[in-house]
């Protein structure tokens, strides 16, 4: 890389020392690293390249952190952590996991808040502001000055983005919303908000209606969202603004890359490929669990829609990710709906749906649900409604701390009225697909889509544990690896489902290995684990523990049956789960297994198996690689074969 004003910038102080015939090389300069740190590394290129220009400017112009900048989900913050310090992490490979891809207070006082969900910048702007008319912000402390919220075209449709502008409008004082419009969210945007925004860019701001000035807003618009220049002296003129403003920039997201680097990313424009970059190097990979797994669920519902003109698959913006193709969107037509970043608004949606009759099937990350608690439990569970959740990513993983999926079973396994199914296989999740959408007798159904351990043992590679959370993009075509992996167990056959049957048939587990004195219970992702330490225990015992293996299916109900046979007959009880331990699964299991009240249970005298839970901590995990968090956790097979051994005495 070549050396330019990036290479003497260490603070946002720099940015303004810098003459002004240097701004435009150091946009060129970070635009040519943040495209070789693409190729080299990955992340969320093609957002951060549409704002290079928009946050030199915002550095050159504002005094950071006095003047707070808020960037919303935060993704596109690469440009901003280059010029507060941190630019080493994009700059050489020897620190480019040195910083997290979201903006992170641990580590700058120039990164306002820890962020990686959308709509919710405005909403933190006003806040701030109230805090700083108030008094409550000393003098020169970080706030004390201008307020500036950056959200993207994509994240301006989700709900709490327009309570945000709602309520700004009405606070006044010195509030600047920047809307970041270059046309896309992740895939194209969807909703009448952006044909709004499309006229606006078609007369340069002035078609009416206009949202934002109809919400009490002020407002201006630059079309050169990309020219430095034109957007320093347009926020140079509304620095010191005294009331609420909205500056609406056009710019283009991609900006930088040729069309070979497209092909790894985001194609410069208006066109969908990839929200995520993968490293260049990563060409080969094969496709990760959740694309593998959400393409076979989706061939699976594609075979039906001729037949069920209810049955409605919908998706919050991720579709890509969740292996929900665009060929498969447009053989979809009206059968696929995509409600933009509004995850609330899409549960409730498919609660509307289920009560006229339809089949919705609602597919989005772990980590995005936990947008939609509310609406999963007053408009889906309890109205006992039909709908089916396809969770993806849940479980511990080696994400940022913004889109760790560890909480999802303490969040959705607790719902009244709802089951939360945790298949081990290609073909038990296509099954539990099948039943979940063809009754109308079971309520809300959330399916747990296997992840990457499971992928791992169905294709044969070891046993699938210790493998971690790549997410590989698709290299050779979604369709042809579904093709490939629809071999799996006999994966992606239609499964006949008795409708006369009115029980939930996975309420009860699965003994796949019986043997004796120690119950391994693996729930979904970590059934392979289960597997392995199995034969680890037998291993370390030359033979003498030969234990039980259970696959429990689900974690939203009590197998009081099954859990009773295991406590008359074994000495120890495992449970295993890629989740959190505190509230979780295990848990709940523990609790019913020493219960003194469980039938079978003759009081305090009677010999209670002891148990073990296992699973993640209660904290939240930055960029932990995933085998890390599993030795740290003892998840590994051989840790937990030791801790067994010992809890046994026999080590």
């Amino acid at each position: 890389m070549t050396s330019g004003p990036l290479d003497h910038i260490r603070c946002p102080r720099d940015v303004h020392d810098l003459n002004d015939d240097q701004i435009r090389p150091l946009c060129a300069q970070i635009r040519a690293s943040l495209v070789e740190f693409g190729k080299r590394h990955g992340g969320h290129v093609g957002s951060n390249l549409a704002v290079v220009e928009l946050t030199v400017a915002l550095h050159r112009v504002f005094d950071s952190p006095r003047d707070a900048i808020i960037f919303d989900v935060s993704h596109q913050s690469y440009t901003h952590k280059m010029l507060t310090g941190r630019a080493a992490a994009f700059l050489d490979p020897r620190h480019y996991d040195q910083v997290t891809g979201f903006t992170n207070p641990a580590e700058s006082e120039h990164d306002m808040f820890a962020l990686g969900h959308t709509g919710t910048s405005i909403s933190l702007a006003c806040g701030m502001a109230k805090a700083r008319d108030m008094g409550a912000v000393p003098d020169g402390g970080a706030g004390s000055g201008s307020i500036i919220a950056v959200i993207g075209d994509g994240a301006l449709s989700s709900g709490v983005a327009l309570e945000g502008l709602s309520d700004a409008a009405e606070q006044g004082g010195n509030l600047i919303v920047i809307v970041n419009d270059n046309e896309m969210s992740i895939a194209e945007n969807h909703g009448g908000l952006y044909r709004g925004l499309a006229r606006l860019r078609e007369s340069d701001g002035r078609a009416e209606p206009n949202i934002f000035t109809a919400l009490g807003m002020d407002y201006r618009y630059v079309e050169k969202g990309n020219d430095v220049d034109v957007l320093i002296e347009e926020l140079t003129r509304i620095r010191d603004i005294d009331h609420p403003i909205v500056l609406h920039i056009h710019t283009t997201k991609g900006l930088g890359l040729d069309e070979e680097d497209a092909r790894h990313g985001v194609v410069p424009g208006r066109h969908e490929f990839n929200h995520w970059q993968n490293p260049f190097c990563d060409e080969d990979a094969p496709v990760g669990s959740r694309k593998t797994y959400g393409a076979l669920a989706m061939a699976q519902l594609e075979r039906r829609f001729p037949d069920e003109p209810g049955l409605v698959v919908i998706s919050p913006a991720t579709a890509r990710s969740n292996g929900i193709t665009p060929g498969f969107r447009a053989r979809a037509g009206a059968h696929y709906v995509d409600t933009a970043i509004c995850e609330d608004h899409a549960a409730a949606y498919a609660a509307g749906i289920a009560k006229a009759g339809g089949t919705p099937v609602l597919a989005t990350s772990a980590t995005f649900f936990q947008r939609a608690y509310d609406q999963i439990i007053e408009e889906l569970a309890l109205n006992g409604l039909p709908a089916t959740l396809l969770v993806f990513a849940a479980g511990i993983s080696g994400t940022d701390h913004t889109h760790s999926g560890s909480l999802d079973t303490a969040m959705l396994a607790t719902i009244p009225a709802m089951s939360y199914l945790a298949p081990s296989s290609s073909t038990d999740f296509l099954e539990m697909l099948d039943w979940s959408t063809r009754s109308r007798a079971h309520g809300t159904v959330a399916i747990r889509v296997p992840g990457e351990r499971i992928l791992a043992y169905e294709r044969g590679v070891g046993d699938g544990t210790g493998a971690g959370e790549t997410d590989a993009e698709d290299r050779r075509g979604v369709d042809e690896v579904t093709m490939e992996t629809a071999s799996l167990r006999g994966a992606g056959d239609s499964i006949p489902v008795d409708e006369a049957t009115r029980e939930n048939p996975y309420g009860r587990y699965r003994i796949d290995r019986q043997g004796s004195q120690v119950a391994l219970m693996g729930l979904g992702d970590m059934y392979p684990v289960a597997l392995e330490t199995a034969r680890s225990l037998e291993r370390l015992t030359g033979g003498a523990v030969r234990p039980t293996v259970v696959d429990p299916r689900q974690c939203s109900g009590i197998d009081a049956g099954t859990l009773d046979g295991l406590a008359a007959t074994h000495r120890l009880v495992v449970t295993l789960e890629d989740g959190q331990v505190d509230g979780g699964w295990g848990e709940r299991i523990a609790s019913y297994v020493t219960s003194m009240d469980r039938p079978g249970s003759h009081g305090p005298h009677d010999a209670q198996p002891q148990v073990i839970c296992l699973g993640a901590g209660k904290e939240f995990t930055n960029r932990i690689p995933l085998p890390d968090l599993e030795r740290r956790y003892g998840l590994t097979p051989d840790a937990v074969a030791r801790r067994v051994v010992k809890a046994l005495s026999l080590g």
